[in-house]
């Protein structure tokens, strides 16, 4: 019987090996405790980049995550693993997705004319 050949172990991840001993990678979604704080932070994003998606997709990540992925897939209709994959870094949403998600976090998408 022929065994099957072992594959290299992954190499552990760089970044967590670049970080001083004793700090931590700063997380957004740690520090919004509140609906107000998630608002002020996706309007605050709009603001700074407001032709940047994927800062935008970034920006909606951290509040799911600070929201909780699970609940937010269910009061948006989704998946978890949909969610993930909507929120990914790289990925490109559908303005549906957008509008579903934003509804599930009690947000209202406007628009107003550019200055």
């Amino acid at each position: 019987m022929a065994t099957k050949a072992r594959s290299k172990p992954r190499a552990k991840s760089r970044v967590k090996d670049a970080l001083p001993a004793g700090y931590r990678r700063w997380d957004a979604a740690n520090y919004l405790k509140s609906e107000e704080d998630m608002a002020g932070y996706l309007e605050a994003a709009m603001e700074e980049a407001p032709d940047d998606p994927a800062y935008i997709t970034a920006v909606l990540n951290d509040i799911a995550r600070a929201r909780g992925i699970m609940k937010l897939a269910n009061d948006a209709g989704m998946t978890r693993a949909g969610l993930y994959k909507a929120l990914a870094p790289g990925s490109k949403p559908s303005f549906e997705t957008v509008v579903k998600i934003s509804k599930a976090l009690g947000l209202r998408l406007s628009l107003k004319p550019a200055a």
